[in-house]
């Protein structure tokens, strides 16, 4: 039985992290949408998403629903804790999928201009929510004897949960900028160049600074492993700025996508092997001993896993394989 609740701590993460990566950069792009001027340049951004968007959102519901079917009260006390602050992502990724659709209909300054509005506030807000949202997990929020929340939305507004989130929220910002670089070329492409650097030099110290807090002000079940993730992961984030100046654009695209899986590494290997500590001690809370289902129940989803998840990664590659390249206006 612990044995089956740690791989589905693992694959939990691993899809996670899946949708971090994937969606992640469709975020950041999101987010120079507002620095976007020209039409042509918004409607070259849309196009060069996407193929990949509502693919890469399919991730962020797996992980739900893996969470919710392998640690339901996990699933219940984050999702009903966090309600007004999930409430905001949920709405925010409606409005971002709607502009998407909606923009090109008419023919209209107006109209466009408000749904590129939209698309960009649906990107950057959860982006930033989503770091808030992993900030205050790490940190353990209050909860009472049945695992439910105890705090307020205002206490999920934390110092060290907004630290989290606008490093959340610059990482997202570096790898749309990387893949931006990655799918363009002209003056856009130059552009992005700029975005590129702006953003790793706000995203640098700020990962400093999150990695560092956590290291040192939270215990950690492995501290040696965490220390190494914590070094290693900020190496990686100087690795993005030399890769950069040689002009590789794959490699700066896929060392941003190695940062973000760094760091969903690190938030698992601080708070193993609770999913939700409980502010304060962080010695108590749910864990995956407390709140996983039954053993059936996590057998037969991992035998479901195994036979699903090759699909779904093969159906990824090839899209991502097929619409390779540069988008051409």
């Amino acid at each position: 039985m612990e044995a089956l609740q740690i791989i589905w701590f693992i694959l939990v993460f691993v899809l996670l992290t899946g949708y971090a990566i994937l969606d992640g950069f469709d975020l950041g792009v999101g987010c120079w949408h507002l620095f976007t001027k020209k039409k042509e340049d918004r409607d070259h951004l849309i196009k060069a998403i996407g193929p990949f968007w509502d693919g890469n959102e399919v991730w962020l519901l797996t992980g739900a629903g893996a969470l919710f079917a392998a640690f339901p009260p996990v699933y219940a006390t984050t999702f009903s804790g966090f309600y007004l602050a999930m409430m905001l992502v949920i709405f925010s990724l409606i409005f971002r999928a709607t502009a998407i659709e909606f923009r090109g209909i008419i023919e209209c300054d107006v109209w466009r201009k408000r749904w590129d509005l939209a698309f960009a506030v649906g990107s950057t807000l959860p982006a930033l929510l989503f770091g808030v949202a992993v900030g205050n997990v790490v940190r353990g929020i209050p909860m009472n004897e049945i695992g439910d929340y105890t705090g307020t939305f205002l206490e999920l507004l934390n110092p060290y949960a907004l630290v989290i989130g606008l490093t959340s929220l610059t990482m997202f910002a570096v790898q749309g900028a990387a893949f931006i670089n990655l799918k363009t070329s002209g003056d856009l492409q130059k552009k992005s160049v700029s975005w590129l650097n702006k953003a790793w030099m706000v995203y640098t110290p700020l990962h400093i600074i999150a990695t560092v807090w956590t290291l040192f002000a939270y215990d950690h079940a492995s501290i040696v492993l965490s220390s190494a993730l914590a070094v290693i992961s900020i190496v990686v984030v100087f690795g993005i700025k030399i890769a950069h100046n040689k002009c590789k654009e794959l490699g700066v695209f896929m060392i941003t996508s190695l940062s973000i899986l760094l760091n969903m590494a690190y938030v698992a290997c601080s708070i193993f092997p609770y999913f939700v500590p409980e502010f304060g001690t962080r010695l108590e809370g749910l864990s995956i001993y407390n709140s996983s289902s039954s053993q059936l129940t996590l057998t037969v989803m991992l035998i479901m896993t195994v036979i699903g998840l090759p699909f779904v990664l093969g159906y990824t590659a090839y899209i991502y394989r097929t619409f390779a390249g540069k988008v051409d206006r």
